[in-house]
Formats: C-alpha cells, sequence, structure tokens
C-alpha cells in the first residue's frame, strides 16, 4: 500500500513540454465518478467524491505538496475541503432518503426544485460567500483572488444543493465551471480544465435528466397516492 501512494504522490506525466501529475488525473477520474453516480441519484456517488477529493486537495495546495505548477489555489484546495464535509452531510442524507423510499423511480433521492425564498437564500449566500474568500484570500494570498473566491462558494452551494436534491445543482455548477475552467487553465493545471470543461456539457445532460426525473415523478405522485390509499 505504502508502494502505491508514494507512486500516486511521484508518479508524473510528460506531454507536449508540460508535467501534469499522476494524481491530478486520477482524482478528477473519480470525480468524474461521482458525477456520473449524481446524475443517476445512486449513494455510492458521496464516497467515491470524497476519495477524488482528497487527491486533488493534495494537487491544488501546490506548493504544500511540491507540485509541478507551484502555485497554490486557495480556492480550489479549499473547496475540496468543503466537499468532504458537505459530502458526509450528503452521504448520510442520500442513504437516509433511500431507506425512506423518498423516490419510487429507484433514485436515492426525488429531485425537485428549491422554493423562491430557498432561492433568495442561494443567491444571497453566493454574494455573501464570495465577498467573504474575497477578503480571505486577500489576507492569506490566492492565484485569482475574486475567481477563487467565486468558485469555492459556488461550489460549496452546488454540493449542498445535491445533497438536498435540488435541479438547481447543476446550473450553479454550470456558472462555477464557466470561470473554473480558464482559471485552471491560466493556472497550468491542463487535466483539471479539461475535465470541468467536459463537466460543463456534462452538467446540461445532468440538468436535462434530473428535470425529467422531476417531471416524471410529479406525475406518478397521483397514481402513488391512489395506491397508498388503497393498500
Amino acid at each position: 500500500m505504502n508502494g502505491v501512494l508514494e507512486w500516486l504522490f511521484e508518479a508524473e506525466l510528460h506531454v507536449l513540454g508540460s508535467v501534469i501529475l499522476w494524481r491530478e488525473i486520477v482524482g478528477n477520474a473519480f470525480g468524474l465518478a461521482s458525477a456520473l453516480g449524481g446524475m443517476r441519484r445512486r449513494v455510492w456517488a458521496w464516497p467515491v467524491g470524497i476519495v477524488g477529493n482528497v487527491l486533488l486537495f493534495t494537487v491544488f495546495l501546490g506548493a504544500g505538496f511540491d507540485t509541478p505548477q507551484d502555485k497554490t489555489l486557495w480556492g480550489q484546495a479549499g473547496r475540496q475541503v468543503f466537499f468532504v464535509a458537505v459530502s458526509i452531510w450528503g452521504w448520510y442524507r442520500w442513504r437516509s432518503a433511500r431507506a425512506s423510499g423518498e423516490a419510487s423511480d429507484g433514485g436515492a433521492i426525488r429531485p425537485r426544485w428549491a422554493t423562491w425564498a430557498q432561492r433568495g437564500q442561494l443567491l444571497t449566500a453566493y454574494v455573501v460567500g464570495t465577498a467573504f474568500f474575497w477578503w480571505l484570500f486577500g489576507i492569506i494570498g490566492s492565484y485569482g483572488r475574486l475567481t477563487e473566491a467565486y468558485i469555492l462558494t459556488g461550489s460549496i452551494l452546488a454540493t449542498y444543493g445535491m445533497a438536498r436534491g435540488w435541479v438547481e445543482f447543476w446550473l450553479v455548477w454550470i456558472a462555477v465551471d464557466v470561470v473554473g475552467v480558464p482559471t485552471l487553465v491560466r493556472a497550468g493545471f491542463y487535466p483539471s480544465a479539461l475535465l470541468y470543461a467536459f463537466y460543463g456539457a456534462f452538467c446540461v445532460a445532468g440538468f436535462l435528466t434530473w428535470l425529467r426525473a422531476d417531471r416524471r415523478l410529479r406525475g406518478a405522485a397521483p397514481a402513488d397516492a391512489v395506491a397508498a390509499g388503497q393498500a
């Protein structure tokens, strides 16, 4: 096991004069697998994502873990920490929802739209969170102070929305990727930039998938209620 971890932390891939860490590639592969599980509303999406978060934390904390980029993206590194914290709660919530039979189509959780009040809270949290992290990164330093604050705040809110089962969380992810991809390219984290470019398109597919599931389950609700009353 120690040999595998040592290889994972030291292995590099050289492409067109650029050095890419294998753990960045592996971490993003876990992230993609988690996204696929999230689109299908599978509980295993959460623990798989946590593994990717831990690996990517060591990548984006460049100066501390001696990465080829030698840049610390506090927003990208910080959001891995928040991902783990929110994912533990999301894992528990989806397990509980699946056990209670919340979704009748086999998914762990039933997709639903947030209320207007909840959307207002999300928007307010986005503005306040971005301002707070912009202030914090001004103290500790970061590569791209405003963009990192925006990315970190949006990532936290998108993960929270996924845990709640809100369809809008896909739209928040798209908004994050629009800013996140150029930031990663400028910083030299090419595998992550490529993944998030693909992930942006994937989020559109995920949004449509959850949208259809929401409509399908809302349409089946009256029939389910009648069947329950006859049981």
